[in-house]
């Protein structure tokens, strides 16, 4: 297999947490918007870029603390993010229904937040490729369009999904961001391996 096809393959794979965050972002958006989507993918792709790039300059130096913690990082995250999910739809059962609340602009600080979250394994990955000498530049750029655009598509994918099933939607984005935090501790703690 070709460098650039496995620097490729890795990218997919480190997008997969962006992609299902993104999904939850489309369910919680009434409609779509280009602005929108634009920021969901720069933010993704960009810290999926970001954290390869921190990872290969900190080498072998840090490696034992940064994979000590990153996982319970990620887990609280995720997890607090969900729970606000689920809170603000069980809260919004005693409101009236209305279309307002799924067409609200995006909250940077949040997203901000799940981009850490969902990049603190690309971390791990560029302190590997530090080891094994991948091409920084290439790796990084390669990994960062690759999120973004699974990113973008995640959006429309849960778009549809939230435009369908609504309040239900918003339920399970905030349980599937909980499980994807918690699915990263599991792994970590080699409790699980998916």
């Amino acid at each position: 297999m070709g460098l650039y096809l496995e620097i490729f393959l890795i990218g997919v794979g480190l997008a997969m947490d962006a992609f299902a965050v993104s999904v939850c972002k489309g369910l919680a958006m009434q409609k779509v918007r280009k602005k929108d989507v634009l920021v969901i993918g720069i933010f993704f792709g960009g810290f999926q870029a970001f954290m390869p790039f921190i990872g290969w300059l900190l080498g072998t130096r840090f490696e034992q603390y940064i994979v000590e913690f990153d996982h319970w990082l990620a887990f609280i995250l995720l997890s607090l993010i969900g729970g606000k999910m689920i809170y603000e739809v069980i809260k919004g059962d005693d409101e009236e229904p209305g279309d307002e609340k799924r067409d609200m602009p995006l909250d940077i600080k949040e997203l901000f937040i799940l981009a850490i979250a969902t990049s603190i394994d690309a971390l791990a990955v560029g302190i590997t490729f530090a080891f094994l000498s991948y091409p920084l530049v290439q790796s990084v750029a390669i990994i960062g369009i690759t999120t973004f655009f699974i990113s973008a598509a995640g959006v429309f994918i849960g778009n549809i999904f939230g435009n369908k099933f609504e309040k239900k939607a918003g339920f399970a984005g905030g349980v599937i961001l909980i499980l994807i935090g918690l699915k990263i501790l599991l792994e970590h703690l080699d409790i699980i391996s998916i």
